[in-house]
Formats: structure tokens, C-alpha cells, sequence
């Protein structure tokens, strides 16, 4: 800590460049803590009470719908605990950039089989007893200033009425909180009852089943048993994590994985290329300073940990501002409205990415104070 000032006097010498490299980092960083966000909004959303979950649904395509009847079927196989099922009703609110997820469920069902969402009793019971009501989640809520009570219209883009109208409405009995802060809280859900009694078309059939088994660890064999129930029928099935399941959704996307770990590396290259010429240059301007350090009794330890503590200063410090500025403005929510419902940056890439700054500081401080250490004090004052 004593050799602080000196470090900090050394990144003065050239304020312009300085800032300018610093900025660069910052904006790294925040580059970084957006992708992060990206990429736990499209891949992230299973909670740990989903590690019992199956998700079953057409072989062919999700589009495909399966027969109602084949939830007794799947109750009957070992293993299973439980069964419920959902359909993609693919509905908008008011304006088609007013999209969000809506789903018809069987209420109890449904509840019992997600407990990462948290509905009051009351709002429950009242959900149980209203048929046209629905419960939505606090963000979808909160985004529409939607209450208690409100009746709200849904156009469907799939799904007509009998009577031609594909303008559904609900009633708002009940508004769910997520139990983790990864609960996805966008979506909206209605009875499947008045949504099968009323649809024209598709009647008695499903999207897709969710299951729970008993055992996790028996759970691949348990979908294989639920594969082979509905093999060579018409509507053969395709039995997978529910980890999976969202994560196919999300790879219609692309490789969401892959692809922000293209762009960081790109970034992080090109940062690398900038700290460390900077370090460079600066170990260069100061060669004969260096060799009077060494002179008046500094050792070449001493020296090249001056040099990797001002590139890690550097670094540090743009790293961590990039990092703040980024959890601000993620912490705010989804930017596009809904698209991105659990959009915000998890504790584990912040910590990543103090990681990397710190990485960043000594790889691209490593030659230039090795560069220091070597430095021959004869030498080096010849050329002060």
C-alpha cells in the first residue's frame, strides 16, 4: 500500500491515454454485463424444484398437439408423481409488440406441480371457482398496470373462438410472484376448461405434459419408459429435462452460448491489445526512472510488482466501473418490454467478470514488467 501513490502517479503521467484505455475497459465490461443479462434471459429460468420435471411433447415438432387422454396413460407408468399439461396460446395485448407468454392450465394441476409460484390462497381459490379468470405474473402486471379485477382482452394468433372471435377475455383473479429471483414472472395463465370448451378446433388435445418423477436420478429412464407408452401411435412423443426443453426454445435464437462467448473474446482481444500497449509504452517513457529506482535499492521483484500492480490498478479499475455500470442497468428489467423476462446480470458472471479484469490486469502488465525486472540500471540511465 505504501507504493500506492507511485503507482497512481505513474497512470497520471499521461492522463489522455490513460482515460482513453480506461474507457475502453469500462466499456468492455459493460459489454459483458449485457451479454450476460442476454444470456440468462434466453438460456436461464429452471429453478431448483424443475430438477424433477419432464417435459413431453409431440416427436415430429412443438407445434404438434397431443391427445388429452394421455395424461392417464402417464400416470399409470413408474415413477411418475405427477401430470399436468399446458398449450401455447400465442396471444397479444392491445398491439402485437404487446407480446407475452399465455398458456391455458389446469389450475390445481398446474400450481401443485410448479411451487416456485407463489399465489396467495384467496387469489387460488378464486382462480378455481371463476372460469374465465386467469393469474398473471407480477412483471406482466406491473407492465400493464393490470389489478385485481380487471377484465383483459387477449387476441389469439392461433386460436379462434366457435363464434369466429379470436378476442379472448379474462378475468384477473390472481397476480404470482416467483419464489427465486430466476422465476419467470411474465406469463399468464387461464383455465384449459373454458379454453377447450370454447376453441374452435383442436378440441381435446394439448401442447405439451410436464412431469414430475419421484426419483431425479431415474428420470432419463423414466422418459424413455414415457417414449415407449407412445410409440408407433399417432402422435409419438419426445420425453426431455425441462433444462433441455427451455433450452431448445432458446436455440431458435442460435447457440446463444456461443455466440456471446464470440463476441467477448473478440472484445476481450482487442482490450488486451490496448491495456498492453499502453503498459508497454508507459514502461518504455519511464525506462529512466526504472533504472534510478533500481539504483537507490529497488530489487527487479520489487520493480516488475510495480509495474503489474499499475496495469492491474488499470484494469481493476475499469473492470469494476464497467461491472457497476452494467448491474445498474440490467437491475431494471427487461428493456424491450418482454421479450427478455428474466433479464438481469446472476452474482456468479459479475464475479467472472472481476475475474477477468484482474486477469486482464496481469496478462497485459506480465511483459512489460518483465521487461522492468531484466532492465540493466546502467542501461537504463544511459537512456534517461
Amino acid at each position: 500500500m505504501k507504493f500506492l501513490h507511485l503507482i497512481g502517479s505513474n497512470l497520471r503521467r499521461k492522463k489522455t491515454r490513460t482515460v482513453l484505455t480506461l474507457l475502453s475497459i469500462v466499456v468492455a465490461f459493460v459489454l459483458f454485463g449485457f451479454l450476460s443479462a442476454i444470456k440468462q434471459a434466453l438460456t436461464g429460468g429452471v429453478v431448483m424444484e424443475g430438477a424433477n420435471r419432464l417435459i413431453v411433447r409431440h416427436k415430429v415438432s412443438i407445434i404438434q398437439m397431443l391427445p388429452e387422454n394421455y395424461k392417464m396413460r402417464m400416470e399409470r407408468i413408474p415413477g411418475v408423481a405427477a401430470v399436468t399439461h399446458q398449450t401455447w396460446f400465442g396471444g397479444v395485448y392491445q398491439d402485437p409488440k404487446n407480446f407475452f407468454m399465455q398458456n391455458p392450465v389446469v389450475p390445481e394441476e398446474f400450481l401443485d406441480m410448479h411451487p416456485e409460484m407463489l399465489l396467495p390462497a384467496a387469489q387460488r381459490q378464486a382462480w378455481l371457482s371463476t372460469r374465465t379468470g386467469a393469474v398473471v405474473g407480477r412483471s406482466t402486471a406491473d407492465r400493464f398496470h393490470w389489478k385485481i379485477g380487471d377484465k383483459v382482452p387477449i387476441r389469439s394468433t392461433i386460436w379462434g373462438q366457435k363464434n369466429g372471435n379470436f378476442t379472448w377475455d379474462f378475468d384477473i383473479v390472481g397476480i404470482y410472484d416467483g419464489k427465486e429471483k430466476n422465476t419467470d414472472t411474465t406469463p399468464l395463465f387461464f383455465r384449459y376448461d373454458y379454453f377447450d370448451e370454447a376453441r374452435r378446433g383442436g378440441t381435446g388435445t394439448v401442447g405439451w405434459y410436464t412431469i414430475r418423477v419421484n426419483d431425479p436420478g431415474q428420470a432419463a429412464e423414466i422418459g424413455k419408459l414415457v417414449d415407449a407408452e407412445f410409440e408407433n401411435s399417432s402422435a409419438e412423443t419426445k420425453t426431455e429435462p425441462e433444462g433441455a426443453f427451455i433450452q431448445a426454445w432458446a436455440k431458435q435464437v442460435g447457440d446463444i452460448a456461443l455466440i456471446t462467448a464470440s463476441i467477448l473474446s473478440a472484445v476481450f482481444f482487442t482490450i488486451l491489445l490496448v491495456t498492453g500497449n499502453t503498459i508497454s509504452q508507459s514502461v518504455r517513457e519511464r525506462t529512466g526512472e526504472l533504472g534510478m529506482l533500481k539504483a537507490i535499492g529497488f530489487t527487479n521483484t520489487l520493480v516488475m510488482s510495480l509495474v503489474l500492480a499499475e496495469s492491474c490498478l488499470l484494469a481493476v479499475l475499469g473492470g469494476v466501473t464497467g461491472l457497476a455500470i452494467a448491474w445498474f442497468m440490467t437491475s431494471r428489467g427487461d428493456p424491450t418490454g418482454g421479450l427478455l423476462p428474466l433479464f438481469y446480470m446472476p452474482y456468479r458472471d459479475l464475479l467472472v467478470g472481476i475475474l477477468f479484469s484482474v486477469a486482464l490486469g496481469i496478462i497485459t502488465g506480465f511483459f512489460p514488467a518483465l521487461q522492468a525486472m531484466r532492465l540493466q540500471v546502467a542501461e537504463a540511465l544511459r537512456k534517461a
